[in-house]
């Protein structure tokens, strides 16, 4: 047998944020993960949305690297990234009788020195998958799957760049954090037109990063140093909306990172009434919170044994489902149900992890709202 690692793949993301133990869809409905195999690594696919969760082992002619990427598409088969020094090769997995078939996409070449080549998050629709080349002087957007003719690159956006928001339920909008100049800003791509516009530009100074967006309410989550230079804040503001930036104080954990990863979706007019799922990690442990824009508290669960940290997702309905793996359960999901909003969770329905220690003595920085600076997203759609 081809020898292994026994490292489990890198969790350690742009920017410091952690990776997603996992992969979900758009609609939630399948996950993708390296799954443990003794010392090694295989791909596995989990379906979500049936009356209970349950896992598919894709495993191919030899097991997977631990830098290997995989992703879900909407259609069940599971996207491999398989990077090889300056060559990414993709393949598409899926179950084939006993075994499995892989149907092999082609090859991206980054040949320049510093170029990182990543999977951007699942678009809409399932359908079709992307990644971002982000080089020392500018980055491409490539269609690696749901294309004609193999990987496809669309545009190139001068900066380098990370992340990937989007923005639409088309997979047309695509937000990027781009550093330029010394500075980091997000900008919003529409990938049918090949344009590039500002999207998020607090303040001249500043280092603007765009972690979630919701496309239904226009709920957007936000990292800035704008109000409280040199220290990174989480923040939100609305799509399309002249309201300033909020910097809640409650979503200031000392000693903790704070990682939002899924909004509740459905339409609504009251933005600030979305739940967002929050994953802590702290020198405890890591746990999940909940928050909601409109109240100014985190409530604190303990995250379920397993859990593959930072992925989940919400249903409209309110409620958090968090994909977990143990040895007596190696599929599983736990629903935590959102306090409705404007009310105060009762001890019963959570089990509270360990609270952050207190903030260490430092001079305090007031938080001050400011502007939100947006690209004309309604002309980019209808043009």
């Amino acid at each position: 047998m081809t020898a292994c690692a026994i490292e489990p793949p890198a969790t350690g993301g742009a920017g410091g944020v952690p990776e997603a133990g996992c992969v979900i869809t758009a609609d939630g409905a399948y996950a993708a993960r390296l799954a443990p195999a003794g010392d090694c690594w295989f791909p596995e696919r989990w379906t979500l949305d049936g009356p209970e969760p349950y896992a598919v082992p894709l495993p191919g002619n030899q097991p997977e690297e631990p830098g290997t990427g995989v992703q879900p598409m909407g259609d069940g088969r599971v996207l491999v990234h398989r990077p090889s020094a300056s060559r990414h090769l993709f393949s598409l997995l899926y179950p084939a009788g006993p075994g499995t078939g892989e149907l092999s996409l082609g090859a991206v070449d980054c040949p320049e020195p510093g170029t990182r080549l990543a999977l951007l998050p699942p678009a809409p629709g399932g359908a079709r998958a992307y990644a971002l080349a982000a080089g020392p002087r500018s980055s491409a957007v490539w269609l690696v799957a749901g294309g004609a003719f193999g990987p496809e690159r669309l545009t190139e956006v001068p900066g380098r760049c990370s992340g990937g928001v989007w923005l639409d339920g088309t997979g047309r909008l695509l937000a990027l954090d781009r550093e330029l100049g010394g500075r980091v800003k997000t900008v919003v791509v529409d990938l049918e037109r090949g344009v590039v516009s500002p999207l998020l530009q607090i303040a001249d100074d500043s280092d603007d990063r765009l972690l979630l967006a919701d496309p239904d309410s226009g709920l957007l989550l936000i990292a800035s140093d704008a109000p409280s230079p040199g220290q990174e804040r989480l923040g939100w503001g609305v799509l399309g909306s002249g309201l300033p930036v909020r910097f809640p104080e409650c979503l200031r954990l000392p000693d903790c990172v704070v990682t939002p990863f899924a909004i509740q979706p459905g339409q609504t007019l009251v933005p600030e009434n979305r739940a967002v799922g929050l994953r802590v990690d702290g020198a405890s442990g890591t746990w999940v919170g909940t928050w909601r824009p409109a109240e100014r508290r985190v409530r604190h669960l303990s995250a379920p044994e397993g859990w593959l940290a930072g992925a989940g997702v919400w249903t409209p309905e309110g409620v958090l489902r968090l994909p977990y793996a143990t040895r007596a359960t190696p599929c599983g999901v736990t629903n935590l149900p959102a306090a409705p909003p404007g009310t105060q969770p009762s001890a019963p329905l959570e089990t509270r992890a360990p609270e952050p220690s207190a903030p260490r003595a430092a001079k305090p920085v007031p938080a001050r709202p400011v502007p939100l600076q947006q690209a004309p997203l309604g002309r980019l759609v209808t043009n």
